[in-house]
Order: structure tokens, then C-alpha cells, then sequence
């Protein structure tokens, strides 16, 4: 008789089947963590592109005011003279700016901090090369000696063992040019001085005469005999500038000296023509333009940087100038400081 038995085990009958839930379950916690890092990584990216805006703001209106200083109204306070006195000082805001936008972890403005950086290197990076040469007939030298200055022996000392062929001092007073005429004497034979500007030269001087651009005198006008020819020679000292909260940059004085000094050089008949002084203000300056327009810059075509003049502790503008027409400059410096609150300013220039 065959006897039937039961098998457990393997055989035994399937439990309930899982249901729907507990088979996603895992996927759908899977799921949402990927969802989760998703969201993390697109969010923090759009972040960085969202955050910082005002900083990308400051960066595109930064590089507007270097592109667009000329635009900039001079109708109350002399505002855009006064941003084109300091202009090459707007680099500043590059630095500034890219901290602000790396501590905020923003890419909109790390990006639009490249604006105003590519603006100044298209308005400066030509002023940063060297553009000096070697040669040059003449060499001359500019120097406002500072009224004030309590070693005028010691200044004139060190201006005439510059070499310089001329030397066109300002601000002279009656007793310091008694200082500078004795010191000078030997290796400047020949000089005038007249209120308070003077002109020390190797060669001869003729044709001396004032230039009336303010009541007093600030300025004149020399021939030089050189050995390549005359040169006429217009050493000026414009009239000051100040600066005021309640009226802005005050230049209503200084902007009239230089229309009037403009004219005389406009009138000169000499082909070579040499113009040096303390402008109280750069070449940038619109209200500067009358003048500037006629002439050629040393620092700006021989020179090497800025070459800023004033205040000589720390100088941060070039407000002594040495400018030409019909000769052309071969090399543009600064000299030492001396007891003056400018720096000299020296350029060599070649028939």
C-alpha cells in the first residue's frame, strides 16, 4: 500500500504577496534624495547667479564713468573735472569690487567686475609702458618750489645737478629768488625773474616779456637761443583750485588763466614752442583742453607711468606739466622730492 506523505519546506505554500508600497518604497526614498541633491546643486548654481546684483550694478557704472568722464556735467561744481583730475585713480573700484563679489559667492558680479577693469586698461595701459629714449637737444626742468619751502639753497642745489638746459621755477618769493639767482649763477648764466616765475638757462634769453593772465605776475614768455634754433619758452603758474563741500571744485579762476595763456601760445609765430608750469590741473581736465589741444604731452608721449607731481609726500596727480609743439619729446621723468610740496618735472625734447 503506497503511503502518501505532506513536504514541508520548499513546498509549502507562498506566503501573502508585498504590497505595491513596500516594493517602491525604497525606490521612492531613493527617489527623493536624488530629487533633494538635484535641487542643491541647480539652486546653489542659479544662486550664484542671482545673488550680488547690486555688486554687478556698481561694476557696469563704474566702467561708465571711465568710458564716459567727458560726459559727465560740469554744470554744478565742476563735478567732471573733478573726476578727470583723479581719473586714473578709478582703478581702485576693480579690487574693491572683486572682494565684494568673491565674498559674496556671486558669479553675476565676479564677471561684470572684468568691465571696468578692461574700461581703465583701455584708457591707461598705454601710460603704463615705457615710452622714454635716449637723445634729446634740450632737457628742461619745472618746479613749483613751494612758497614755503625752508630749504631754497638745498632745492636749487639739487635742480642744478639735474643737467637740465633750463630750469622754469614758481612760486618764488623776493627772498628765496635772491637764493636761487645765487646758487644757480654759475652753471645759469642767463635768467629772468619776474613776480613770482623765473627761467634759468645755459643759452641766451631775449624777447622777455609778462603774461598778464591774472593781476599779478604768474607767467612769461622767452626766446631761447639754442644751439638748434630759438625756442620760444611760456612758463606759467595757473591760479589754484579748491575744493568745498557747499561749492564743489572751484575753478572758475584757474579755468580763465588757462584761456588766456591758450591765446598767447595760439599767437606765437615760433615754430618750437615749449610751455611748462604748474597747470593745478591734468591733462584730462576738459577745462584744460584750450591749451592742452595745441600742444604735446612729455609724460604722456615719452614717459614711463603717470608720472603724478603733487603732493610730493604722495602723489596722486599730475598737475605740473611740460608740453611742446614743433619739438618732440624723447623722455619724461620725475626728480626727487626737495623741501617744495610738488615733485620737479623733467623732460628731454629733440629737434
Amino acid at each position: 500500500m503506497t503511503t502518501l506523505r505532506a513536504h514541508r519546506g520548499t513546498d509549502a505554500a507562498p506566503g501573502p504577496a508585498p504590497s505595491d508600497d513596500e516594493e517602491t518604497g525604497t525606490d521612492r526614498n531613493s527617489g527623493r534624495r536624488r530629487s533633494r541633491w538635484h535641487s542643491r546643486i541647480l539652486n546653489g548654481g542659479t544662486g550664484r547667479w542671482r545673488r550680488g546684483r547690486l555688486i554687478a550694478v556698481a561694476a557696469v557704472l563704474s566702467a561708465l564713468l571711465m568710458l564716459a568722464h567727458s560726459r559727465i556735467p560740469n554744470a554744478f561744481g565742476n563735478v567732471g573735472s573733478l573726476v578727470e583730475t583723479f581719473l586714473p585713480w578709478l582703478w581702485v573700484s576693480v579690487p574693491a569690487l572683486l572682494v565684494l563679489a568673491l565674498a559674496r559667492r556671486s558669479a553675476i558680479a565676479t564677471v561684470a567686475v572684468l568691465l571696468p577693469a578692461l574700461a581703465w586698461c583701455s584708457l591707461f595701459a598705454g601710460t603704463l609702458t615705457d615710452k622714454r629714449s635716449g637723445g634729446g637737444d634740450v632737457t628742461v626742468v619745472s618746479h613749483n618750489v613751494h612758497d614755503e619751502n625752508p630749504d631754497p639753497q638745498g632745492t636749487a642745489r639739487a635742480l642744478s645737478s639735474s643737467g637740465a638746459d633750463l630750469i622754469a621755477l614758481e612760486e618764488l618769493t623776493p627772498s628765496s629768488t635772491s637764493v636761487y639767482e645765487r646758487v644757480l649763477a654759475a652753471a645759469y648764466p642767463h635768467h629772468v625773474a619776474q613776480g613770482s616765475i623765473g627761467l634759468w638757462s645755459k643759452y641766451p634769453l631775449h624777447d622777455v616779456k609778462p603774461l598778464a593772465i591774472m593781476p599779478w605776475t604768474r607767467a612769461l614768455r622767452a626766446t631761447v637761443d639754442t644751439p638748434k634754433g630759438p625756442l620760444a619758452v611760456y612758463a606759467a603758474h595757473l591760479a589754484s583750485v579748491r575744493a568745498h563741500p557747499s561749492t564743489g571744485f572751484a575753478t572758475t579762476w584757474r579755468d580763465k588763466t588757462a584761456g588766456k595763456l591758450a591765446a598767447a601760445v595760439r599767437a606765437e609765430p615760433l615754430p618750437r614752442v615749449l610751455v611748462v608750469g604748474d597747470f593745478n590741473g591734468t591733462t584730462d581736465d576738459r577745462a584744460l583742453r584750450p591749451l592742452t589741444a595745441q600742444l604735446k604731452s612729455a609724460q604722456a608721449t615719452a614717459g614711463d607711468g603717470f608720472g603724478f607731481s603733487w603732493p610730493a609726500a604722495f602723489p596722486v596727480a599730475r598737475i605740473d606739466q611740460i608740453l611742446s609743439r614743433g619739438v618732440t619729446p624723447t623722455a619724461s621723468w620725475t626728480l626727487p622730492r626737495t623741501g617744495s610740496d610738488h615733485l620737479p618735472v623733467a623732460a628731454s625734447l629733440r629737434w
